[in-house]
């Protein structure tokens, strides 16, 4: 009975300390639910997804402006700060899914790692507080931890005796509990039990304690062997471009940003050991870290400006960038000062971070796109496609150069940046352009301008990490009918049943290399018509680009109706990095008749 109390009374106590942090938590569990109960409605399906994705910002973004008023005060105020930013970033985002582009998905993340970084030094500007910053943020860790155990091992607990209950005693639940279950406890419940093990917040995360042993045989033993292994082979690899005189391939990157990011993470595990004399290991491993990094560094800008200098920016590319250069910063900091601070790790992140979503010209988003365009213009210009200003389709070019422009013209239009392309395409190609980026079909903006090529040469040169895709159209654009009675339409983005009289036709459309396309009718009778769509690219698969066929369509018996499905073109991607096929088709055409 004492512990009950004693568990409810801290209940009670973070319930009062931390009362946004949770409703942040409630609503982003709600908003999940929602989200898993419209996933049938696209357009609420979107609106619950960008609450969500808000809510749960709300969360990191909270508890970092509740630890800084328990620092400075003013906590009224920093709260209706944080809900006004949340408000305006969900109005940031756009209205519509078919406008939600990568773009988007870049801002999103970019702001969540900011929030946390935010979590890890708000707090701590003030000077003098170099051990209670390392306290609070091995706490932090710590926490974070013990809540992902408890809150798995919760959830898991709840969902078996609520499927215990259902099969024993015949309730026969909708399944939709257990989905619901699963967002509230890993969402709120995870949420709560974190605020748990933070008890009265900064004052607690920040005191004096004793530097904890799994953490040092962690680092020790796990965490600096491992990136030993790994330095060796980046070594290896150096010594292996200067012996064969080649540049470096492009996740070379990866590799070393992931090196060095993992080697500060163990710099900052095992801080307060530094000052031990007996831990003479850490010290060494301190001092030699920096170092091995700078022939490194030397690899990394290499690597980086190779594609840069070749490709143009993309945001990907930037960010990378950006990476490398607050990775040499921090090398330069750590190595020349003496007095250096722990907290410029993650404070000077935050900068870099910020810098790249909101800095006038110079962020992610501009640069991309400014880049991109002059790469277009200078593709355009040192093949001699402009006449007058226009592209001129009837040009001979290299399908690697068709396929390069169409690429750009995609990447463009997702990004609105419709006006600077329709300056480069006559009125009947503007016309057409507009429109199909008013749908948001952006794959077609890129195979109706690789399509439009009418002189292109086949070669084999593609670059390594080039995704390879394939279009296939009908030779004839005009659908004859013949004797079948009815036609629906069904597209990719929409992927509601269509009704004929009493009757419902649906596709579920979920195509891979080894997947399928089925055309259901009222759910029951069904037919796949994947196998025949992965038959076609198989018969393509040597070729590159745009493909006609005689015809584009399947035809069968379903149930008491003769069907035939048209496609308007079916598009293919493998990806270089995983070789996964994927399918798409942005329109279908079903024709239907009585047997």
């Amino acid at each position: 009975m004492k512990k009950l109390k004693e568990t409810l009374s801290r209940a009670n106590e973070v319930i009062f300390q931390y009362p946004i942090v949770l409703v942040m938590a409630l609503l982003a569990s709600v908003g999940a639910i929602c989200m898993f109960e419209n996933d049938n409605d696209k357009d609420l399906f979107f609106v619950y997804s960008k609450f969500t994705i808000c809510a749960c910002l709300g969360i990191s973004l909270m508890f970092a402006l509740k630890m800084l008023s328990q620092r400075i005060g003013k906590t009224l105020l920093l709260q209706l700060l944080g809900i006004i930013f949340l408000i305006g970033f969900y109005f940031i985002l756009p209205e519509k899914q078919k406008d939600f582009t990568e773009v988007y998905g870049f801002i999103i993340a970019i702001t969540a790692l900011l929030s946390h970084l935010l979590v890890s030094f708000v707090a701590f500007l003030e000077k003098n507080k170099e051990l209670g910053f390392w306290q609070y943020n091995k706490n932090l860790f710590v926490n974070i931890f013990l809540t992902a155990v408890f809150t798995g091992v919760l959830t898991g607990g709840v969902e078996l005796a609520i499927l215990a209950v259902d099969k024993l005693f015949d309730f026969n639940f909708n399944d939709n509990l257990y989905v619901d279950t699963l967002y509230v406890l890993a969402i709120f419940g995870s949420c709560f039990i974190f605020l748990l093990f933070n008890e009265k917040g900064l004052y607690t995360l920040e005191k004096d304690g004793t530097y904890p042993i799994i953490l040092k045989f962690f680092t020790q033993f796990i965490l600096i062997p491992l990136l030993l292994i790994y330095v060796v082979i980046l070594y290896f690899y150096s010594f292996k471009i200067l012996i064969n005189w080649e540049l470096p391939r492009g996740w070379v990157s990866y590799l070393i940003l992931a090196y060095s990011i993992v080697g500060i993470l163990a710099l900052l595990l095992v801080y307060p050991l530094k000052e031990e004399h007996a831990k003479s290991w850490v010290k060494i491993f301190s001092k030699a870290f920096y170092f091995t990094i700078v022939p490194l560094i030397i690899l990394l800008f290499v690597a980086i400006f190779t594609r840069i200098l070749e490709y143009g920016y993309t945001e990907p590319r930037y960010f990378v960038l950006l990476l490398a250069l607050w990775l040499l910063s921090i090398i330069i900091y750590f190595i020349f000062n003496k007095k250096a601070t722990i907290k410029f790790i993650p404070v000077s992140l935050f900068i870099f971070g910020l810098f790249a979503l909101i800095f006038p010209y110079l962020n992610a988003f501009s640069v991309a796109k400014r880049s991109q365009k002059n790469e277009l213009l200078k593709a355009l210009n040192d093949h001699k496609l402009l006449d007058n200003g226009k592209i001129n389709f009837n040009k001979k070019i290299t399908d690697t150069i068709s396929i390069e422009i169409a690429d750009k013209f995609e990447f463009l239009a997702r990004r609105k940046q419709g006006e600077f392309l329709l300056n480069l395409l006559n009125k009947q190609d503007q016309v057409k352009l507009t429109e199909t980026i008013k749908k948001g079909n952006f794959y077609s903006v890129r195979y109706d301008i690789q399509d439009k090529f009418s002189d292109v040469h086949k070669t084999s040169k593609t670059r390594p990490d080039e995704v390879q895709r394939i279009m296939i159209v009908p030779e004839k654009q005009s659908i004859a009918i013949g004797d079948y009675q009815y036609l629906l339409n069904f597209s990719r983005y929409d992927d509601e049943p269509k009704t004929l009289n009493s009757d419902e036709f649906k596709i579920v459309d979920q195509l891979t290399e080894k997947s399928s396309l089925k055309l259901l009718l009222n759910s029951k009778d069904e037919v796949d018509f994947g196998p025949q769509i992965l038959k076609l690219f198989k018969e393509n698969k040597e070729k590159r680009g745009t493909v006609k066929v005689p015809e584009l369509s399947m035809e069968t018996d379903l149930g008491m109706y003769h069907v035939k499905l048209i496609f308007k073109d079916i598009m293919s991607e493998k990806q270089p990095y995983n070789n996964r096929m994927n399918i798409y088709y942005t329109d279908a055409y079903l024709l239907i008749k009585l047997k």
